[in-house]
């Protein structure tokens, strides 16, 4: 409620409420229509997306650690978001061609964002087994090649697609709508619930392969359902908000420094903290440089490295390998 209510031009949270409430109940006074415009079509929409992002970023996050075994992996070291970010410049340097009318801005980034996991997976195989080191730097190299071919895509946009362009690659909850909102919950939801049901199968991969197997756990099923639930989650939220990072990096940590590293605990914490996250950061976007609005990425990332530095020295001083 808060974070509709505040904006280029704040709002009584009574009045934001009582707009709420009408619209969910169907009862209750007629708002004015202004008001209600406001309230129910831009703004709510808006801090449900950003909720739905960072919930699906943090679980997207604590599925990839446990696939890597490495707390300090995130849902971008498979190359995912860059790749995502490809397909969505195509889309305005392709034109009005008919592989831009068929799948759009959002359809290209999710389509280019599940390709390059599909690469991934199948790059990173040996002998039948998914292997983490080659998981990684393979994703990293993929990554690489899509963040240059993006490069090179926006050098053929014209000023004004180019600008805005910049803004949704930086990570941007604004112009949402409730169509925006039904695919991502779905996908948000389907994958939760399988994850929660391998909670205690993640307990027992993060302890070792040979200790997971060794209590029956189908390791290279669990390994292959934890890379397409992570890729998909983040796939899904890329394509539709654009490049926020270290939300699946931070978000996880935080939470297990509260609730400890039991996934029964981890995922459904790590998922409520990341919406709640996400919120507060698109209403600093909203708000700090007002009128003008910034991209939640900057302040993601502003976070998000000092975080991640203060992460690897906390491991050396412990005594881990934060390689």
């Amino acid at each position: 409620m808060v974070g509709i209510s505040i904006g280029s031009v704040n709002l009584p949270l009574a009045q934001v409420w009582g707009v709420v409430w009408a619209h969910v109940t169907g009862r209750g006074a007629q708002a004015d229509p202004l008001l209600s415009q406001v309230v129910w079509e831009i703004r709510t929409p808006r801090a449900l997306l950003a909720a739905l992002a960072g919930a699906g970023l943090s679980v997207a996050g604590v599925a990839l650690q446990a696939l890597v075994r490495n707390p300090l992996a995130d849902p971008y070291v498979l190359g995912v978001s860059s790749a995502a970010s490809l397909g969505a410049v195509l889309v305005p340097a392709l034109g009005s061609t008919a592989l831009a009318g068929a799948f759009g801005v959002t359809g290209a980034a999710f389509a280019a964002a599940m390709l390059s996991a599909l690469l991934v997976y199948l790059l990173s195989q040996r002998s039948g087994r998914l292997l983490d080191s080659w998981l990684v730097l393979t994703g990293v190299a993929v990554g690489y090649l899509c963040a240059a071919a993006t490069t090179f895509v926006q050098l053929q946009l014209n000023p004004t697609e180019l600008q805005g362009m910049m803004f949704w690659l930086m990570g941007s909850v604004a112009g949402a709508s409730w169509p925006d909102l039904g695919v991502p919950a779905l996908l948000i939801v389907a994958c939760m619930a399988w994850l929660a049901l391998q909670a205690r199968a993640l307990n027992a991969l993060m302890a070792g392969e040979e200790a997971a197997i060794a209590i029956g756990v189908p390791v290279a099923a669990l390994r292959i359902g934890l890379l397409v639930a992570g890729s998909l989650l983040t796939a899904t939220v890329v394509s539709v908000v654009g490049g926020i990072g270290f939300i699946g990096l931070m978000i996880p940590h935080m939470v297990r420094f509260v609730v400890g590293a039991d996934h029964r605990r981890v995922l459904p914490v790590s998922l409520l903290t990341g919406a709640l996250f996400l919120v507060l950061v698109d209403l600093a976007a909203r708000t700090a440089d007002r009128p003008n609005e910034l991209p939640v990425g900057i302040f993601t990332t502003g976070l998000g490295v000092p975080f991640f530095l203060w992460l690897l020295r906390r491991r050396a001083k412990g005594g881990g390998d934060a390689a």
